[in-house]
């Protein structure tokens, strides 16, 4: 079969389905990935995918400009004689519906989170509805990556229930992220992670706030933050504001990168107080590493912990109740903090491995290829 891969940007296909496009073309399919031109286009290449560069804006609203991208979609679907769509993020599923259902393409969408549309609700939130009701209602089949986003859309009658499955998050490749022990430092001062682009709704103010809290307590204890900065997006915070945070010395600013390993071995604690999420592939890596997390009891976040085994919830939106939790972890003797990174490793390992999801979306090809009904996976 021919593929299509899309997203709208080309840094999650290589970061996030990589090696699903890599197993789709090792079981003998053509795949093409989709996205905006960016600096992971060549990288996507390197890696022997075939690139098609489509301008799908995520923060846009020009009715012109997002028209043509929806065009564009189906002139490269034409052009690669596409006979089904695997899509990714908000546009990336929505517009590469719109570009299937005119071509009369099958088309697979995964629901990796409802983004902001949800979180703050405005008329955006009813035209995004109406649209995914008009589309998704076509799909071969939906993937949601947490029951609460499936939940919404079934609910809401956005999607039919025989339709809806949700797969473990976008997993995590286990090998690349393997245990290491803990650091050897002082129990008071330990040092706290935040992966993500630096947004609002990713919690990033909470996590500064508590940062205040905790180092008044615990001078020594470290807070950083690892993220794009300047990100097109309503929700983004201004690098003037990092560059405050910075200067005042209630946290420390990485910059972004392209492999959070080191990163990770370095810190004690990964923390994420979003207020929403599919599945945050950061915190799977983080417990892939045997470090214990820290995150919101949101859609999403709260299926990547068991909570006080692998790493603590705190309330989504609240800075005393998350400084509450990394008090917990700074009290947390050193073989504690141990012995939790290692189970939430094992929880990884049992429910989140990335050859769950390749292995599930290799069978819906097949199913595709086949034109037979799909079977339903038993849900995680």
């Amino acid at each position: 079969m021919h593929i299509a891969v899309v997203s709208n940007t080309a840094w999650y296909l290589f970061n996030f389905r990589l090696n699903l496009m890599l197993a789709l073309q090792a079981a003998a399919h053509t795949v093409v990935a989709v996205a905006p031109d960016d600096a992971y286009a060549q990288r996507i290449r390197d890696a022997g995918i075939a690139f098609e560069a489509v301008p799908i804006s995520g923060g846009g609203t020009h009715p012109v400009r997002e028209l043509q991208s929806v065009l564009r979609l189906g002139a490269v679907f034409r052009r690669h004689q596409v006979s089904l769509v695997l899509s990714y993020t908000p546009k990336g599923n929505l517009y590469s519906a719109l570009a299937c259902i005119a071509l009369r393409v099958p088309f697979v969408p995964n629901v990796s989170g409802l983004g902001r549309a949800f979180i703050r609700k405005s008329l955006v939130t009813r035209v995004a509805k109406t649209l995914y009701r008009l589309t998704f209602g076509r799909a071969h089949r939906v993937f949601f990556q947490n029951l609460d986003d499936m939940a919404v859309f079934v609910d809401g009658g956005l999607v039919r229930a025989s339709q809806a499955e949700r797969l473990p998050g976008s997993g995590v490749d286990l090998s690349r992220f393997s245990p290491t022990a803990p650091i050897a430092r002082a129990v008071d001062a330990p040092v706290f992670l935040l992966v993500a682009r630096m947004l609002w709704d990713k919690g990033v103010g909470e996590y500064v706030e508590a940062a205040r809290s905790v180092r008044a307590l615990h001078p020594g204890a470290r807070f950083q933050l690892l993220g794009f900065l300047d990100v097109a997006n309503p929700s983004a915070i201004p690098r003037t504001q990092v560059e405050a945070w910075v200067a005042e010395g209630v946290v420390e600013y990485l910059g972004p990168t392209d492999d959070v390993r080191p990163f990770l071995v370095l810190a004690d604690c990964v923390v994420l107080p979003s207020y929403r999420e599919g599945v945050p592939r950061t915190l799977l890596e983080a417990a892939a590493t045997a470090r214990p997390v820290i995150t919101t009891d949101a859609p999403g976040c709260r299926d990547t912990v068991l909570d006080g085994e692998t790493g603590f919830l705190c309330r989504p939106a609240d800075a005393l109740d998350l400084a509450d939790k990394l008090l917990r972890f700074v009290a947390l003797a050193p073989e504690e903090r141990q012995t939790m990174g290692l189970r939430g490793r094992a929880f990884v390992e049992q429910n989140f491995d990335e050859r769950l999801v390749i292995e599930r979306y290799l069978a819906v090809v097949g199913d595709v290829a086949a034109d037979r009904p799909v079977g339903r996976v038993s849900k995680a």
